[in-house]
């Protein structure tokens, strides 16, 4: 970057397309799955993850949302049928999620929109 304004510049056109591609992320998914762009990410993050039952508070660590906006994401996502809490028997302040038969449908469903949706914009973007 030659100068400060070129900095500055670049950082608010990534912005800017960052968040034209989340809004077109969320209407997409709100569309097809009444999920919103976060509750895909927290579904997503689940299914990426390589343990067995992961926990909430390392879940938390892995995400942009802060543990309280992760939690209200679960709720929505446990709501809707999506994933199933359960308590931790060894630490009682720990909370397992897990995905259920449903939630790895819409999943597989919705990871499509945004692979798509993520394929037609970035392209348009290099």
């Amino acid at each position: 970057m030659s100068s400060e304004a070129d900095l500055r510049g670049t950082w608010r056109l990534l912005a800017s397309r960052y968040n034209s591609i989340a809004c077109e992320l969320d209407r997409e998914m709100q569309h097809a799955h009444g999920l919103s762009m976060s509750d895909f990410e927290t579904l997503d993050r689940l299914m990426d993850t390589t343990c067995d039952r992961p926990r909430m508070q390392d879940l938390a660590a892995e995400m942009y949302l802060s543990p309280s906006a992760l939690s209200r994401s679960v709720a929505r996502l446990e709501k809707a049928g999506l994933v199933a809490r359960a308590l931790c028997e060894a630490d009682r302040r720990g909370v397992f999620v897990d995905v259920t038969d449903a939630g790895r449908e819409v999943h597989a469903d919705a990871k499509k929109i945004q692979l798509g949706v993520l394929t037609e914009r970035l392209s348009e973007a290099t």
